[in-house]
């Protein structure tokens, strides 16, 4: 797993999948536009939702759960990243959220 920068994050949200795995009282404060909301307790039953052929970049609130997802995602055959500090830099930086 490798970790990349909000700005990374943020310039290859066009491409590639963003899979944001906090829990869904969470996502009220906001998410990427064009996020996709798995929560990570349901990943295993739901990764048919994701597209293997496309890279994914993991979020979380500060970026633990995050990390550990992307890993799981690399060794099912995915090819994932995860974006350090979180929705918790995301937001800070200003960056937009719906």
């Amino acid at each position: 797993m490798s970790e990349i920068t909000i700005d990374q994050a943020n310039a290859r949200r066009g491409s590639d999948q963003i899979l944001d795995v906090r829990e869904s009282l969470e996502i009220a404060d906001g998410m990427i536009p064009g996020a996709i909301h798995i929560p990570m307790g349901e990943l295993g039953a739901r990764l048919a939702e994701l597209d293997g052929s496309r890279p994914v970049i993991a979020v979380c609130r500060s970026g633990n759960r995050s990390a550990r997802v992307a890993d799981a995602l690399n060794e099912a055959g995915f090819t994932a990243d995860t974006m350090a500090g979180g929705m918790t830099a995301w937001t800070r930086a200003g960056l937009p959220v719906r």
